[in-house]
């Protein structure tokens, strides 16, 4: 069964972190995407940029919205994820709490599944 970890960081940690804090928290976060993928459960990882360039698209009624980001109205980002393959929802929380991020993050567990279920 696949689940999904969404690292959702606090806006401005990067920045208040600053380039070799952020660079040591990111070689930790790879140790752990290596650990996950010599354990065979790592289907794919990612980080993210921050939302500064980003854009939240909707149409409603034919109509499209743009916003462009950052989202000043978000307290939180999400900064990154991990898919994985795992057994039970048990064993992803539990790889959830080895995460290093979630000493200063939340780190928020999805099951993957279809929108209508």
């Amino acid at each position: 069964m696949s689940y999904m970890l969404l690292i959702l960081e606090p806006r401005g940690q990067r920045a208040e972190r600053g380039l070799e804090a952020g660079e040591q928290v990111y070689a930790q976060m790879l140790g752990f995407a290596e650990e996950l993928r010599r354990r065979g459960v790592l289907q794919a990882v990612e980080s993210l940029a921050t939302d500064a360039k980003a854009a939240r698209v909707q149409v409603r009624g034919g109509r499209q919205s743009l916003v462009d980001g950052p989202f000043t109205e978000a307290k939180e980002m999400i900064g990154g994820f991990f898919l994985l393959n795992c057994k039970t929802r048990e064993e992803a929380v539990a790889i959830a709490t080895e995460c290093p991020a979630a000493a200063w993050c939340t780190v928020e567990v999805r099951e993957v599944g279809p929108c209508w279920a």
